[in-house]
């Protein structure tokens, strides 16, 4: 993680090959690829393992992520009741942290048995999104909003990759607040006969930062946020995304 790189790093012919038998990838490349030069370029660092690809940069500097932190406490309104809970195995389980949704008008986002409708778009959470966008060439209709008051709050090991989500475009995850550990597991060295040793990858998430999760990250990935006692400050997680109605729909059913 010491190396800077632009966005449109040129993969050998070995990686394009591979790539190009993915059927995602043709959609990658129809749908989601920006060849032109950003409005706003920023520094991206390159990370990479098997089957990982993400891009990681500071999108704010400390004032203005200080001040959209401030902002964002004022404007969003997380769930409660019901919607702050999660369904694991027939059985209900409070949120370890708080979460919000919001977007463009009727999408919902799925997961662990919750169906969470979006709220529309507050003028900050527009600002950020526009950021996320001059920053990266990629449009966004959707975000999934985490807070967590503390070290103790947290997130488990999970992937991104509900049905309802368009696979052949990138996730961005905008941290504000205290800097986090955030934590790759390569699905093949978590469990079973077949587990392989396969090295995590644990970046921290600072202040202001951006992380940008390309395709195959998500189905080979889990990554999680674990408890980090030691951290006595609030944090504010905005995962951006693009929901495709028609699998919307799918996802429901």
């Amino acid at each position: 993680m010491d190396r800077f790189v632009t966005r449109h790093r040129k993969r050998s012919a070995v990686e394009a090959d591979e790539w190009k038998t993915e059927e995602p990838f043709k959609r990658y490349k129809e749908e989601c690829e920006v060849e032109e030069e950003f409005s706003q370029p920023i520094p991206w660092q390159k990370i990479e393992a098997e089957g990982l690809d993400c891009d990681y940069s500071l999108l704010f500097d400390k004032e203005e992520a200080d001040h959209l932190f401030n902002q964002l406490e004022e404007e969003v309104e997380y769930f409660t009741g019901d919607k702050a809970k999660l369904q694991v195995y027939g059985k209900s389980y409070s949120v370890p942290r708080k979460q919000a949704t919001y977007g463009d008008e009727g999408l919902m986002y799925s997961f662990s048995g919750v169906h969470l409708l979006a709220k529309p778009w507050t003028p900050t959470l527009e600002r950020i999104r526009d950021a996320v966008t001059r920053a990266t060439g990629h449009t966004f209709n959707f975000v999934l909003i985490n807070r967590y008051n503390d070290g103790h709050d947290h997130i488990g090991e999970h992937r991104d990759d509900e049905r309802e989500l368009d696979p052949a475009c990138p996730i961005a995850s905008v941290s504000l607040g205290a800097a986090r550990d955030f934590i790759f597991r390569h699905k093949d060295a978590r469990t079973g006969s077949s587990k392989r040793q396969i090295e995590p990858v644990k970046l921290e998430l600072a202040h202001g930062s951006l992380l940008l999760m390309n395709y195959p990250t998500n189905t080979y990935w889990y990554h999680s946020l674990p408890v980090r006692k030691k951290v006595k400050m609030p944090r504010i997680n905005l995962t951006f995304r693009r929901i495709v109605k028609n699998r919307q729909k799918l996802a429901l059913k």
